[in-house]
This record gives C-alpha cells, structure tokens and sequence, in this order.
C-alpha cells in the first residue's frame, strides 16, 4: 500500500470516528448550577436548554439577581458543554492522521 493509499484509508477512518463522535455529542446533557443550587441549567450537546430550574428563594431575590443566577447557570453549563465536546472529539481523533501541523489546526 503507498503512502497515499494509507492516508486515505486512515481519512475514512478519522472521519468515521467523527461521524460516531457526532452522534455522541448529540446525545451528551450537562447542568449549570448557580446560587448554592438556586438555578439549574441543562443544555443537550447542540448548547439548546432542555431543563430550567428556579428554586423559591431565588424568585423571591428579584428580577435582577434572578438574571444573574440564569445567565451564570447557563455559562457554566456551555462550559461544561464546551469540555465534553472536546473530549469526545479528542477520543475520535486520538493520533489523528498522522500527518505533520495537523493537530495545529482550530477545530
């Protein structure tokens, strides 16, 4: 097998392993706490809110705390989201094709 042919052979891998990765990251949900458990956020792995959860007494803190404790829930659980994506496409592309600079690339 040429060279050639083993890193084309090795692309239909890496991008079967994204594919897979893809479908993992779809199915990922991670939470955002803010205020001692006051707010709750769940995202699923395309960053969309499926869960939002107001404890009492963060009602009772008024409109602008209440903002803070959403806004701040939400960042930590993008966050969150943010590290297990990369994880997990880490995993797919662990060795990478082998090819020299490509892991220098932003994505």
């Amino acid at each position: 097998m040429t060279d050639f042919s083993k890193i084309l052979a090795q692309a239909k891998e890496l991008e079967f392993k994204m594919r897979e990765s893809q479908e993992k990251i779809k199915n990922i949900k991670v939470e955002g706490v803010s205020g001692d458990n006051s707010v709750k956020v769940t995202l699923n792995g395309d960053g969309e809110v499926i869960n939002l959860e107001i404890s009492q007494e963060a009602i009772k803190e008024g409109k602008e705390i209440l903002q803070d404790l959403i806004v701040a829930a939400v960042n930590k659980a993008r966050e969150r989201l943010k590290i297990k994506t990369s994880e997990e496409i880490s995993r797919a592309t662990a060795g990478g094709l082998g090819i020299p600079g490509l892991n220098k690339f932003p994505f």
